[in-house]
């Protein structure tokens, strides 16, 4: 345990941060697994597809996602829905 002052309230801090993050990476990958699912049932996905991009884009710009990711996550899935379609 930290008995620095300022180490301590980095320990809040870093602590608060994680759980946001859990929160949106969950989400992140609910979204892709409803991309996913419903491409295999042969349904129109673009929606869904478009929740996830805007869903991952926000993930970025909050500084959850390095810009890449979220580019490279993006295209797997709209390369997903194209091909499934």
């Amino acid at each position: 345990m930290a008995n620095i002052k300022s180490q301590i309230k980095r320990n809040r801090q870093n602590e608060v941060r994680r759980q946001r993050n859990r929160t949106v990476t969950s989400e992140l990958k609910t979204l892709e697994k409803a991309v996913e699912s419903a491409v295999e049932a042969g349904e129109d996905a673009s929606d869904v597809l478009r929740a996830a991009q805007k869903r991952i884009d926000m993930a970025q710009t909050k500084g959850v996602l390095h810009k890449n990711t979220a580019s490279r996550r993006k295209s797997r899935l709209a390369r997903l829905v194209s091909r499934g379609n």
